[in-house]
């Protein structure tokens, strides 16, 4: 099959790309000391059960909640798709992937990840919901073998268990750091209720105060419109002190907190809106109450281009957070051509150059969380449209 001529330079430069990048900054691409301490190729492996996607020497173990319940079932059969999607596009990859099942739940991680390393798994890649990483990285932990896991939650990351996700941290730092370079010092805050709200806020209050700017008054909404309209009420009379109200409310929830915001007397124009990359949704970027917003994401083109070609090859659109999966399986492909024995070391994987995916640039850090280089987007008419893009590198670590 023919693939649109659109998609295949994104394709191939996303994979080179990742191929390429894992040797930026390393003293060699090959050879070395092992980086798998306590991983010896002669150790008896048990035979893989369940299915397994290549026929690589190289093995990774791919942790996902295929029968979970609910939408859990949907995004791990997602991000199982771009998993074999990935393999079949890097060529000649190196890999095998020993695909595991953890039902969504912590004890079926646990009897994954000690499934997988039985089977020969050098890397886990997966799982999905923060207590399945909990329980799948003791035990990778114990048998010293990395963890590419999705939860965007980051007190499941640590030394060894990494997250390839989207940190809201990552999101609201991005923003705010593009209002302050715009000349907005003073900010304002309506943030939800929840645990998000909680993570979002508190990143917020860190990255106004980082920039030199201040916070001028912080509300919190309960998802039933009686609690937005009151705290919209409570919060626009202390607008008049700010230049910025930051407002990251799902896409569910924004039409009505638009909504409530507007006949608060809430004015966009004077006071700039900001998000986070939960209102990379088409019903947020039709709410009047915050036209002329910026919020911060990876740049649309990577998953748009990745979203066509995984549509023609299983005839279904991808989860958002396919791209995961994706950019893991090709990761793990490039380090196993590219690194010899030390492909998933710790110096490896945390190489400050980082690399290149369909979601634009990522890294590692040592604490088990990453960088991502993200665009900003404004809601313009309507109309989700960059304002400023992504960066291609991530310059130098400052922590």
């Amino acid at each position: 099959m023919s693939r649109h001529p659109l998609r295949e330079p994104v394709s191939r430069r996303s994979l080179t790309s990742l191929a390429a990048l894992a040797c930026l900054s390393l003293a060699a691409c090959s050879g070395g000391p092992s980086g798998l301490p306590g991983f010896d190729a002669a150790t008896p492996q048990t035979q893989p059960t369940g299915q397994t996607i290549g026929t690589g020497k190289v093995k990774v173990g791919l942790i996902l909640p295929l029968t979970a319940e609910g939408q859990g079932a949907v995004v791990g059969n997602s991000l199982r798709n771009a998993a074999e999607m990935a393999l079949s596009e890097f060529p000649n990859a190196d890999l095998t992937l020993l695909v595991k099942d953890d039902r969504g739940s912590p004890e079926g991680a646990q009897a994954a990840a000690q499934e997988a390393i039985a089977e020969g798994a050098e890397l886990i890649i997966g799982p999905l919901f923060a207590p399945s990483v909990q329980a799948a990285g003791q035990v990778a932990r114990a048998a010293n073998r990395p963890v590419i896991a999705f939860s965007s939650d980051t007190n499941v990351a640590g030394r060894g268990i990494y997250l390839l996700s989207f940190p809201p941290e990552n999101d609201v730092n991005r923003v705010i750091a593009y209002a302050s370079q715009q000349g907005r010092k003073s900010f304002a805050a309506l943030v939800p209720d929840t645990a998000y709200g909680k993570v979002v806020e508190a990143a917020f209050q860190q990255a106004v105060a980082g920039r030199g700017g201040r916070v001028v008054v912080i509300e919190r909404f309960s998802p039933d419109t009686n609690s937005m309209a009151a705290a919209a009420r409570r919060l626009v009379p202390a607008l008049q002190q700010a230049d910025a109200l930051f407002v990251p409310a799902a896409a569910d929830t924004m039409p009505a907190l638009g909504l409530a915001l507007q006949q608060a007397g809430y004015d966009p124009a004077r006071v700039k809106p900001l998000g986070t990359g939960v209102w990379n949704d088409a019903n947020v970027a039709r709410v009047p109450a915050i036209q002329g917003g910026w919020f911060a994401s990876p740049d649309t083109a990577g998953f748009n281009a990745f979203a066509g070609r995984y549509q023609a090859r299983f005839n279904s659109a991808p989860t958002r957070t396919a791209t995961l999966a994706y950019d893991a399986v090709s990761l793990a492909a490039a380090l196993a051509r590219t690194q010899g024995s030390q492909r998933f070391s710790e110096s490896v994987l945390t190489n400050a150059s980082g690399f290149a995916g369909a979601d634009g640039v990522f890294r590692f850090r040592p604490d088990g969380q990453n960088d991502r280089g993200l665009a900003v987007l404004e809601l313009r008419n309507g109309q989700i449209v960059t304002v400023n893009a992504a960066p291609r590198d991530l310059g130098p670590r400052t922590q």
